[in-house]
Protein backbone atom coordinates (compact mmCIF):
# COMPACT_ATOMS: atom_id res chain seq x y z
CA UNK A 1 0.00 0.00 0.00
CA UNK A 2 0.94 3.40 -1.04
CA UNK A 3 0.50 7.23 -0.10
CA UNK A 4 -1.34 7.34 -3.43
CA UNK A 5 -3.80 4.78 -3.00
CA UNK A 6 -4.84 6.32 0.48
CA UNK A 7 -4.58 9.77 -0.29
CA UNK A 8 -7.41 12.61 -0.87
CA UNK A 9 -7.09 13.92 -4.49
CA UNK A 10 -9.61 16.80 -4.36
CA UNK A 11 -6.87 18.87 -2.37
CA UNK A 12 -7.86 22.38 -1.56
CA UNK A 13 -5.28 25.31 -2.91
CA UNK A 14 -4.85 28.46 -3.04
CA UNK A 15 -1.44 30.94 -4.34
CA UNK A 16 0.77 32.31 -2.09
CA UNK A 17 -0.14 36.14 -2.96
CA UNK A 18 -3.80 35.67 -1.33
CA UNK A 19 -4.71 37.24 1.56
CA UNK A 20 -4.65 35.47 5.31
CA UNK A 21 -8.50 37.14 4.68
CA UNK A 22 -9.13 35.44 1.67
CA UNK A 23 -7.28 31.57 3.01
CA UNK A 24 -9.70 31.68 5.93
CA UNK A 25 -12.43 32.43 4.09
CA UNK A 26 -11.44 29.23 1.59
CA UNK A 27 -10.93 26.74 4.57
CA UNK A 28 -14.52 28.19 6.07
CA UNK A 29 -16.10 27.54 2.62
CA UNK A 30 -14.43 23.89 1.80
CA UNK A 31 -14.65 23.09 5.27
CA UNK A 32 -11.17 21.94 5.47
CA UNK A 33 -8.29 23.34 8.37
CA UNK A 34 -5.04 23.38 5.50
CA UNK A 35 -4.62 25.05 2.48
CA UNK A 36 -1.60 23.22 0.02
CA UNK A 37 0.07 26.53 -1.29
CA UNK A 38 1.11 26.31 -4.99
CA UNK A 39 2.84 27.87 -7.59
CA UNK A 40 2.08 26.43 -11.50
CA UNK A 41 5.35 25.60 -13.11
CA UNK A 42 5.10 24.64 -16.74
CA UNK A 43 1.22 23.84 -15.75
CA UNK A 44 1.37 21.81 -12.76
CA UNK A 45 0.69 23.17 -9.66
CA UNK A 46 3.67 22.80 -7.73
CA UNK A 47 3.41 22.52 -3.74
CA UNK A 48 5.40 25.66 -2.38
CA UNK A 49 3.95 25.93 1.41
CA UNK A 50 1.55 24.74 3.38
CA UNK A 51 -1.11 27.02 5.50
CA UNK A 52 -3.09 25.74 8.49
CA UNK A 53 -5.95 27.11 10.78
CA UNK A 54 -3.33 27.18 13.57
CA UNK A 55 -1.01 29.09 11.55
CA UNK A 56 -3.49 31.44 11.35
CA UNK A 57 -4.67 31.71 14.67
CA UNK A 58 -1.06 32.03 16.11
CA UNK A 59 0.23 34.60 13.28
CA UNK A 60 -2.36 36.68 12.84
CA UNK A 61 -5.36 36.26 15.51
CA UNK A 62 -2.85 36.14 18.39
CA UNK A 63 -0.93 39.09 17.49
CA UNK A 64 -4.00 40.96 16.40
CA UNK A 65 -2.88 41.60 12.83
CA UNK A 66 -5.39 42.59 9.88
CA UNK A 67 -5.46 39.66 7.86
CA UNK A 68 -6.27 41.90 4.43
CA UNK A 69 -2.88 43.05 4.50
CA UNK A 70 -1.08 39.92 5.32
CA UNK A 71 -0.25 37.40 2.81
CA UNK A 72 -0.43 33.39 2.52
CA UNK A 73 3.79 34.15 1.62
CA UNK A 74 3.67 35.31 4.78
CA UNK A 75 2.33 32.87 7.08
CA UNK A 76 2.90 29.49 5.53
CA UNK A 77 4.87 27.14 6.42
CA UNK A 78 7.91 26.36 3.35
CA UNK A 79 9.28 24.12 1.94
CA UNK A 80 6.34 21.67 2.73
CA UNK A 81 7.11 17.68 3.96
CA UNK A 82 6.04 15.91 0.94
CA UNK A 83 5.60 12.59 -0.43
CA UNK A 84 5.45 10.94 -3.21
CA UNK A 85 1.99 8.42 -4.62
CA UNK A 86 4.74 5.41 -4.61
CA UNK A 87 5.87 6.39 -1.16
CA UNK A 88 4.67 3.21 1.43
CA UNK A 89 2.94 4.56 4.46
CA UNK A 90 5.90 3.59 6.84
CA UNK A 91 7.63 6.66 5.00
CA UNK A 92 4.92 9.47 5.28
CA UNK A 93 4.56 7.97 8.67
CA UNK A 94 7.90 8.84 9.51
CA UNK A 95 7.92 11.99 7.53
CA UNK A 96 4.72 13.47 9.40
CA UNK A 97 6.71 12.27 13.34
CA UNK A 98 10.31 14.24 11.78
CA UNK A 99 8.09 17.40 10.41
CA UNK A 100 5.54 17.59 13.22
CA UNK A 101 2.41 17.91 11.28
CA UNK A 102 -0.89 15.88 10.39
CA UNK A 103 -0.38 16.29 6.79
CA UNK A 104 1.49 16.03 4.36
CA UNK A 105 1.13 16.83 0.19
CA UNK A 106 1.68 14.04 -2.04
CA UNK A 107 3.06 14.72 -5.16
CA UNK A 108 3.59 12.60 -8.65
CA UNK A 109 6.89 11.90 -10.37
CA UNK A 110 7.20 15.53 -11.62
CA UNK A 111 6.36 17.00 -8.72
CA UNK A 112 3.04 17.98 -9.40
CA UNK A 113 0.58 17.57 -6.73
CA UNK A 114 -2.08 14.83 -6.60
CA UNK A 115 -3.30 14.88 -3.31
CA UNK A 116 -2.70 15.15 0.42
CA UNK A 117 -2.43 12.20 3.05
CA UNK A 118 -3.69 12.79 6.74
CA UNK A 119 -2.68 10.90 9.42
CA UNK A 120 -6.45 9.99 9.93
CA UNK A 121 -5.64 8.29 6.31
CA UNK A 122 -2.75 6.25 7.57
CA UNK A 123 -4.61 5.42 10.67
CA UNK A 124 -7.68 4.25 8.89
CA UNK A 125 -5.46 2.05 6.10
CA UNK A 126 -3.31 0.76 9.49
CA UNK A 127 -6.53 0.01 11.35
CA UNK A 128 -7.65 -1.97 8.05
CA UNK A 129 -4.66 -4.12 8.20
CA UNK A 130 -4.92 -5.18 11.78
CA UNK A 131 -8.16 -6.17 11.38
CA UNK A 132 -7.48 -8.22 8.44
CA UNK A 133 -4.22 -9.94 10.24
CA UNK A 134 -6.96 -10.70 13.41
CA UNK A 135 -8.99 -12.53 10.96
CA UNK A 136 -6.01 -14.98 10.02
CA UNK A 137 -6.00 -16.26 13.50
CA UNK A 138 -9.69 -17.40 13.28
CA UNK A 139 -9.48 -18.50 9.75
CA UNK A 140 -6.47 -20.84 10.51
CA UNK A 141 -8.06 -22.96 13.16
CA UNK A 142 -11.39 -23.03 10.45
CA UNK A 143 -8.89 -24.35 7.40
CA UNK A 144 -6.99 -26.47 9.95
CA UNK A 145 -10.32 -28.24 10.70
CA UNK A 146 -11.41 -28.08 7.24
CA UNK A 147 -8.67 -30.09 6.26
CA UNK A 148 -9.00 -33.06 8.90
CA UNK A 149 -11.86 -33.85 8.58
Amino acid sequence: MNTGSICTRDVTVCGPQASILEAAQLMREQHVGDLVVVETIGGRRVPIGMLTDRDIVLAIVAKQANPEKIFVNDVMSSPPALVNEGDDLWLAASRMRLNGVRRLPVVDTEGALAGIVSLDDLLEAVSKLVSELWLVTGRQSHIEQKNRA
